[in-house]
């Protein structure tokens, strides 16, 4: 389904924020290795050739301090990547490569977050996207991971709490992986709901149905994990009906997503289907959310996507959702969801969640290709 046919244009009527900065760039990683600056120079480039920075406003990255990485991160975790500085080229694990600009790139990319997130929550932005690398949410407290150095998002919401005065973080995970590092930092956390959909089984091979938390954060980590095959109404049926009667119930003043490219159709680091018309559905489900439970503050961060050739077109539709360009037709494309998978997988999630949370208890009625699905 193409995004013209489901996107309608809309007069602008937010103040979005981006985070870009060439020294991004400058975290250089082993020759042919997925996640390289040439996935960002993509995004950059695409910005660059339209017009679309006459409606987003610039937010100044800064490095991010020490004390603001060990808000999550152990002292020896952290001092393991600063190492990297001082080295051409550091396999922190495998396939997570430092160069010597890496750890100075890392601080950046936390600090650009936290910038974003600060203006989102004082109302100066009505949302930001923060177009950073290296990614993040594969990052546990002590080690690096899956081409994560710092967990950005899980800095983001830690800062956020602690700092900014927020009480209550809801973080939404669609990158084709599970957010691991994200999830286990805070899964004895009440305060922090952390919602993921994710291909499984793949890397890195958490994020079961009944992997729900720890102790007093038990119900506070949401699995979706889904197989290969899933597409842009699946991806907005699953999530249009959860979304909302979560917030509802958990009530958070500020959501951060963790915004991956990969389960783009095209993308060879998944088997998912989705389309930028799927991740505009998205955007634009998380801002109808926002807009209820959190007065619309809502900050994205970039995570996955691996194939240049279709990342700034994926990066693209979402700006124009949260820039008030277009707006899309939300219901019409969870309309054309395959009803067989979206009953698969919020049926599990249902079962294991509605004993934690009230508002999942209820009867879901949800209309997918011509059918009206309950759950």
């Amino acid at each position: 389904m193409s995004g013209e046919k489901n996107n309608i244009t809309a007069p602008i009527r937010t103040t979005t924020g981006i985070v870009r900065n060439l020294t991004f760039l400058e975290h250089r990683t082993a020759n042919g290795h997925p996640e390289n600056h040439g996935r960002l120079e993509a995004v950059y480039r695409m910005l660059d050739q339209t017009d679309r920075l006459r409606r987003l406003v610039l937010v100044e990255a800064r490095p991010a301090e020490e004390d603001e990485i060990l808000l999550v991160h152990s002292a020896a975790h952290l001092a393991k990547v600063a190492a990297t500085a001082s080295r051409e080229s550091t396999a922190l694990t495998p396939d997570t490569i430092a160069s010597a600009g890496s750890y100075r790139a890392a601080r950046l990319a936390v600090g650009g977050v936290l910038e974003a997130v600060s203006r989102v929550a004082d109302g100066r932005l009505a949302n930001a996207f923060a177009l950073v690398r290296p990614p993040g949410h594969h990052a546990e407290r002590n080690r690096a991971m899956g081409y994560c150095l710092f967990n950005n998002v899980a800095i983001a919401a830690a800062y956020a709490r602690k700092v900014l005065g927020i009480d209550r973080v809801m973080i939404l995970d669609w990158d084709v992986h599970h957010g691991n590092g994200t999830q286990h930092i805070f899964e004895q956390d009440d305060r922090v709901l952390f919602v993921s959909i994710h291909q499984f089984p793949h890397f890195p091979g958490t994020g079961g149905f009944t992997d729900a938390g720890i102790g007093r954060g038990e119900g506070y980590s949401i699995n979706i994990p889904i197989p290969k095959g899933y597409g842009d109404g699946e991806y907005t049926a699953i999530l249009q009906a959860l979304l909302m009667p979560l917030s509802a119930e958990f009530k958070p003043d500020l959501i951060l997503v963790s915004a991956g490219f990969d389960p783009h159709a095209s993308d060879s680091h998944g088997g998912m289907r989705l389309t930028p018309a799927g991740f505009a559905a998205l955007t634009r489900c998380l801002l109808e959310n926002a807009a209820t439970c959190c007065s619309g503050r809502l900050a994205l961060v970039l995570e996955g996507g691996y194939d240049v050739h279709t990342i700034g077109d994926s990066v693209k539709a979402v700006l124009d959702e949260l820039s008030g360009a277009t707006m899309s037709a939300v219901a019409d494309i969870a309309a054309t969801a395959n009803p067989k998978k979206v009953i698969y997988a919020l049926k599990r999630v249902v079962k294991v969640q509605r004993r934690y949370w009230k508002n999942l208890s209820r009867p879901m009625k949800i209309d997918c290709s011509g059918r009206t699905v309950h759950i």
